[in-house]
């Protein structure tokens, strides 16, 4: 299953991106992470279908609607495919 690492930068903590960007990717049937990093990005590990990653990867440019996306950088994520989607 393919696993993918997505930094989000911009007004991006602080407005519900990690529990909006969960929510997303539960719909799209994803598993992995949302977490906020010190530098005031947040990283989105996602696991799933390489379709559904990629609606997830547009969803992130715009994010929801307090956030204000400056960009997203995709990267792979060497990892088992966690079984749920997780906010830290």
């Amino acid at each position: 299953m393919p696993c993918a690492r997505f930094i989000v930068s911009g007004r991006v903590q602080g407005v519900f991106f990690r529990a909006s960007a969960r929510d997303e990717a539960l719909r799209l049937g994803l598993t992995g992470h949302a977490i906020n990093r010190r530098d005031g990005s947040v990283e989105v590990i996602a696991c799933g279908d390489e379709a559904a990653l990629a609606q997830l990867e547009r969803w992130l440019h715009a994010g929801p609607p307090l956030a204000r996306v400056a960009s997203v950088n995709r990267g792979p994520a060497e990892l088992e495919a966690p079984e749920q989607f997780r906010i830290g």
